[in-house]
């Protein structure tokens, strides 16, 4: 079995983004149950309900911890203790690699990444807190099944298999020099997530767009969580907050003729929940009519706190 815990379901700034100050984002700080607080992306899988795994590690983990008693400290433990055992990363964003540095006491876990990203991690001495005594850094192979471990190299009961996906460098590693603002493969990354009796579901948090491999990959699938950053590609523009599309940002849109509803019309995958959606995103609106149409696609909005047993 495995068990699957949305720490959060929002895109970089969270839901609302701290210094927003439009009509939806006074409803949410007001308590609006239409519109309720997201913290920024990141899941948590566990085999035996003890020892997890994140998926990314947000800014707010510290928040996600304090909320969450799966990840807090059993109370017969030692004085420092922790039930997270391994991060793995897709990408190198500030709201997936962020959340390490709350993990510095000198706690063991490993870390997980394609070698690209693990080099970030190391060409960034502010990482040094994670003391390689404690905090194992291991690369991840390109579409090869991978057992996860603990720090102490104990098997968690999950394997892993991570696959490049269309995408896009971190925006603060973008070299404008370069094409494509130095992005190669292994910036962005899915994840296969799988337990020893074979059953699995994907995470894809980031994704420019859908490619016939990609869609061969999730046909079928018991469940995928799938980047629903922004609800049309001109969102940002149109509001007037930015001056970005989705697809110079990394991220296809949900709607449109090659959006993700779009394009997972055909996949049959038997469930499909949007995850790291952006502040601007109507889907997080309850009753709004994106959300409407989202809903009768057959696809569900993920929320913070909520569980799927696998």
């Amino acid at each position: 079995m495995i068990h699957i815990l949305v720490l959060g379901a929002a895109a970089g700034g969270g839901f609302p983004q701290w210094n927003s100050n439009d009509a939806v984002a006074h409803r949410a700080r007001a308590g609006d149950p239409d519109t309720p607080l997201r913290t920024q992306s990141s899941l948590a899988v566990s085999a035996d309900g003890k020892n997890w795994v994140l998926l990314n590690a947000s800014p707010d983990l510290r928040q996600q911890i304090n909320q969450r008693r799966q990840l807090q400290p059993d109370p017969n433990a030692p004085l420092r203790a922790s039930p997270i055992a391994a991060v793995v990363l897709t990408n190198a964003d500030v709201d997936h690699v962020a959340g390490l540095l709350n993990l510095r006491e000198s706690q063991a876990f490993a870390i997980y990444g394609h070698a690209r990203v693990l080099d970030v991690l190391a060409g960034n001495s502010i990482f040094n807190v994670l003391n390689p005594d404690f905090v194992a850094r291991r690369p991840m192979p390109m579409d090869g099944v991978l057992a996860l471990k603990d720090g102490r190299d104990a098997p968690l009961g999950l394997s892993v298999r991570a696959f490049p996906v269309p995408g896009k460098v971190a925006l603060w590693l973008e070299d404008g020099n370069a094409p494509d603002f130095g992005t190669a493969e292994g910036d962005t990354l899915g994840l296969e997530i799988r337990d020893e009796d074979g059953t699995s579901f994907f995470y894809i948090p980031a994704c420019a767009r859908m490619t016939p491999d990609l869609a061969a990959r999730l046909r079928g699938a018991a469940l995928v969580f799938f980047d629903g950053t922004l609800w049309r590609d001109d969102e940002m523009i149109r509001a007037g907050v930015g001056t970005k599309t989705g697809r110079r940002m990394g991220h296809m849109s949900c709607d449109g003729e090659e959006g993700t509803i779009a394009a997972f019309a055909a996949l049959g995958v038997q469930r499909k929940i949007f995850i790291h959606i952006n502040n601007t995103n109507p889907l997080f609106v309850a009753h709004s009519p994106e959300r409407g149409r989202a809903e009768a696609a057959g696809w569900q909005i993920a929320d913070d706190g909520m569980e799927i047993c696998l």
